[in-house]
C-alpha cells in the first residue's frame, strides 16, 4: 500500500511455484486474506517474484492480460520484482546455485530484461519500479583473482546493457525503472563497501562512453542517468550481517549520490557468546539447514573479524565468549530476541528511522521466509505471519520511536 512513507509492501518468493500458473495459485490463495487485513479500503502493492520459468509464460500476452485483469478487480498492482533467484527457490538445496546463471551470462541478462518489460506493463501510471538482481556473482565461483576480474569486467559490460535498456524504456514511455544491485555475504559484491567500489571504479567509467556514444549525453547527464537506473538494494539482514549498518553507510549513500532502489525490510540472527559457548553452538544446529547459505561474520572483542560461507563451517570451527557472530538467515522482523539469541532488529530500527528522515527509497519491502524458527506458541500460519509482519513495519513507521 502507498503511505507517507512510500510502497510497504512484501516479497512474494515466500509463495511456491517455479512455474507461473503454480505461483499465481498461490498469490489467488494468500493475497486477497493478506490485502483484507492491510489494506482493505485502498490497492496494496505487490513485491513480485518471478523465476526464469515464470517469466517466460507470464509475458504471453494472454497471461499477462489475465493477470492485469485479476489486479484491477482485487485492487493490487505490483511495484517492483524479485530477480534474483533465475530457478527454484523452493528446491530441496538451493545454496550457492541462487547466484546461477550470474550477470556474465547471456541466460541472466536476458531473464532480467524480460522481468523489466513485465514491469513495465504492470507498473501503475506515474510510479517508478525496480527489479532486484545477484550481487553480480558469488565470490567463491573462481578460484584466482584473475579469473575472478573477468567475470566482473563481463558482468559489468552486462549490467550497462541493461541500463541502456531502462534509458529506451524512459525515453519511450516515460517510465522510470531501476536495477536494483544486491550486496549479500560472500557475492561478489560482498559488502556495501565493495558495491560502492565497484559502482564508482568499474561501472560509471565504462559505462559514461557507452552513454555518450549511445544517446550524445555529456558527463554530467551519463552521471545523472547511470544513477536513475543502477541502484542499491538495501536488504538490511544483509548489511547487518556485514556490520555496515551504521552512519557512514547513510552519509556515503548522500555524498555519493546514489540511490536505494528498495529496503528489503529483514533481520538476521545475531548471537552473543559471553558464557556458555557449547550450548550456544549447539541450540544453532537447527538453524544448520540445508537449503539456504547462511553465511556468518564473526567479530570479536579486539574488532577482528572472520568470516564463514556457511553456518556449518562456523559450528566447526567453534567461538568463544568475546564472539559475537551474525548470521544470513531472515528472521521475522517483529522479534528482538529468539531464546538465547537475537535477531538484528537494533539495525533494522536504525534503518528505518533514518528512512523516516530522508525517505531512503520509495519502496519497503518485508522479505522474510523462515518463520520456523520461532517458538511454537508463536508460530502462525503464512497469512497471518505475513500480517503481523507488515504490521509491524507500519506500526514502527508510523510511532515516534527513535534510536
Amino acid at each position: 500500500m502507498k503511505t507517507e512513507f512510500g510502497h510497504l509492501t512484501y516479497c512474494t518468493n515466500i509463495h511456491p511455484g517455479e512455474s507461473w500458473v503454480d505461483h499465481f495459485q498461490e498469490l489467488r490463495i494468500h493475497l486477497p486474506l493478506i490485502k483484507k487485513e492491510i489494506s482493505p479500503n485502498q490497492p496494496m502493492g505487490i513485491g513480485l517474484r518471478l523465476s526464469n520459468e515464470a517469466s517466460l509464460s507470464l509475458i504471453e500476452e494472454n497471461q499477462l492480460l489475465e493477470f492485469q485483469n485479476w489486479l484491477e478487480q482485487e485492487s493490487f498492482y505490483v511495484i517492483g520484482i524479485n530477480g534474483f533467484p533465475y530457478g527454484g527457490f523452493h528446491t530441496d538445496v538451493v545454496k550457492e546455485a541462487v547466484y546461477q546463471p550470474d550477470w556474465s551470462d547471456q541466460n541472466r541478462i536476458e531473464y532480467t530484461q524480460r522481468l523489466f518489460t513485465i514491469l513495465m506493463e504492470l507498473l501503475p501510471a506515474n510510479e517508478e519500479g525496480g527489479v532486484s538482481t545477484v550481487p553480480l556473482s558469488y565470490l567463491y565461483f573462481d578460484t584466482n583473482v584473475n579469473d575472478r576480474n573477468v567475470r566482473k569486467s563481463k558482468s559489468t559490460e552486462q549490467i550497462i546493457q541493461t541500463l541502456l535498456t531502462l534509458i529506451r524504456i524512459q525515453k519511450a514511455t516515460g517510465k522510470t525503472l531501476h536495477l536494483d544491485i544486491e550486496p549479500e555475504p560472500d557475492g561478489m559484491l560482498g559488502c556495501f563497501l565493495d558495491w560502492v567500489i565497484w559502482y564508482t571504479s568499474d561501472l560509471l567509467p565504462a559505462a559514461f562512453p557507452v552513454l555518450m556514444d549511445e544517446f550524445g549525453f555529456d558527463s554530467q547527464s551519463a552521471e545523472e542517468q547511470t544513477k536513475n537506473h543502477i541502484r542499491l538494494c538495501l536488504d538490511v539482514c544483509h548489511l547487518a550481517v556485514t556490520y555496515e549498518v551504521n552512519p557512514f553507510l547513510f552519509s556515503e549513500l548522500k555524498r555519493l549520490g546514489i540511490k536505494v532502489g528498495r529496503i528489503q525490510v529483514s533481520s538476521a540472527l545475531k548471537v552473543k557468546f559471553q558464557e556458555n559457548v557449547g550450548e550456544l553452538l549447539h541450540s544453532l544446529k537447527p538453524f544448520d539447514e540445508k537449503k539456504y547459505l547462511h553465511q556468518v561474520v564473526a567479530i570479536t572483542k579486539d574488532g577482528e573479524k572472520r568470516s564463514y560461507r556457511d553456518l556449518n563451517l562456523a559450528l566447526d570451527a567453534g567461538a568463544n565468549r568475546l564472539d559475537e557472530w551474525r548470521i544470513h538467515f531472515h528472521v521475522p522482523i517483529f522479534l528482538e530476541t529468539y531464546g538465547t539469541f537475537l535477531s538484528t532488529q537494533e539495525e533494522l530500527k536504525l534503518v528505518l528511522t533514518e528512512h523516516k528522515k530522508d525517505h531512503l527509497s520509495h519502496i519497503l519491502e518485508v522479505e522474510t521466509y523462515t518463520w520456523n524458527v520461532l517458538p511454537k506458541n508463536s508460530q502462525l500460519p503464512i497469512d497471518k505471519s505475513i500480517i503481523r509482519e507488515l504490521k509491524w513495519l507500519r506500526s514502527f513507521l508510523e510511532s515516534n520511536s527513535q534510536i
